[in-house]
């Protein structure tokens, strides 16, 4: 079963927003036979696999956060689904044109408000955010070494992994001091959120 009951079941979302979200949905279902935005096999469990899994992170995130960049933002999880939540100046970075215009009719279609950049992360000026995302992007070590000049002082990165997150902790612990907090991801057993903050080069 996969729909908006079993997202509703953990997240707690006005009408308007599930709504917005099914078009979303919809966009995506119709958009993947022409383009591969997400795999074929989650397709079929999207509501959980990728809305549910992006909109976990919506409770996580600072209250009083006033921006966010999601680097790799591919189909728009986890930034775009936390834009229609509620989460403000949301900023997609994804190289991939096409995956740019999906993005960009997404947006059009649910009204959120968050801004695609069609670049290379290190192609986009540089400047703090409250937030910092991605998502099945890349290996945490050479992620941190990716986003680090997006972080300041009070900055949070935040980072869904797998099963592999204690190796990718290992390594990138021998280049980067920080500060970091795991939570265990409600749709996936093996599913870990890795939390970043005061991340400091030692390289």
């Amino acid at each position: 079963m996969d729909g908006p009951e079993v997202f509703l079941e953990h997240v707690s979302v006005s009408r308007e927003t599930i709504e917005k979200l099914e078009t979303y949905a919809n966009l995506l279902s119709r958009w993947q036979s022409k383009i591969n935005l997400i795999s074929t096999n989650s397709l079929q469990r999207a509501w959980h696999r990728h809305f549910l899994d992006s909109a976990q992170i919506y409770s996580i995130s600072p209250k009083k956060a006033a921006s966010a960049i999601d680097v790799g933002a591919g189909a728009g999880f986890p930034g775009l689904i936390l834009s229609i939540m509620g989460m403000k100046n949301v900023q997609l970075v994804e190289q991939n044109k096409k995956k740019c215009a999906f993005l960009y009719e997404v947006i059009r279609e649910t009204e959120a408000t968050a801004t695609v950049h069609p670049c290379k992360i290190e192609n986009l000026p540089v400047k703090d955010y409250d937030v910092v995302l991605a998502r099945a992007f890349m290996p945490l070590d050479g992620l941190l070494k990716a986003v680090s000049p997006f972080f300041g002082k009070d900055t949070l990165g935040i980072f869904p992994k797998g099963s592999k997150v204690n190796q990718e902790l290992t390594a990138a612990s021998k280049n980067w001091k920080m500060t970091t907090v795991i939570k265990q991801s409600i749709t996936s057993p093996d599913g870990k959120i890795v939390l970043v903050k005061d991340l400091v080069s030692e390289q």
